[in-house]
């Protein structure tokens, strides 16, 4: 055990701050092709990436580990995200990230036991759309920026990797023996 983790999920923790931080650093750039600036921003290809690990760490060590490697990646990538982006990015994205994810373990945790891509897929869209007011309003609301275009811009993009996702989600869902919910904590 490491600080009260499994070492068998620092590859979680260390995903879930790649794509945070990542996403915290291209958020802040405009997607230009095909004239989408004002619609997008290139955070929206990463950020959702963050739900397929939430979701899969789920599925195999329960909502307790989970929640703890959300605690953990949320601490780290808001570190590395006050050094390496905005600080307001940085704090909206924490605020968004921890919101989002907790809310993401509960609806999962609830359809867990249904067809495979329910929980999943409900569990990100919930989340996604949570993380989505929560970040963009905080932000970049007084800006001057195209927020609301691009939170409903980034809102779709999430929507289309969610569903993408459950391609790989498919694949590594029982990659690991799954944790059986008669157990959660």
């Amino acid at each position: 055990m490491t600080f009260g983790l499994d070492r068998r999920v620092l590859p979680s923790i260390a995903a879930m701050c790649v794509v945070v931080v990542a996403s915290n650093i291209l958020v802040q750039y405009p997607f230009e092709p095909f004239g989408m600036a004002d619609i997008l921003t290139w955070g929206a290809f990463t950020y959702p990436f963050a739900f397929l690990v939430t979701d899969l760490t789920n599925r195999w060590y329960g909502p307790r580990i989970t929640r703890r490697v959300i605690y953990a990646g949320f601490a780290v990538a808001v570190l590395l995200s006050l050094w390496l982006s905005d600080p307001r990015i940085a704090l909206a994205s924490g605020a968004a990230f921890l919101s989002a994810q907790l809310l993401d373990v509960a609806v999962f945790n609830r359809l867990r036991q249904g067809s495979w891509w329910r929980a999943p897929l409900a569990s990100s869209t919930i989340g996604s759309a949570f993380d989505t007011v929560v970040f963009f309003s905080l932000a970049f609301a007084g800006t001057g920026l195209p927020w609301t275009t691009w939170a409903l811009g980034d809102f779709a993009v999430k929507m289309l990797v969610a569903l993408a996702a459950l391609v790989p989600y498919a694949s590594l869902m029982n990659a690991v023996k799954p944790f059986r919910a008669q157990s959660a904590g």
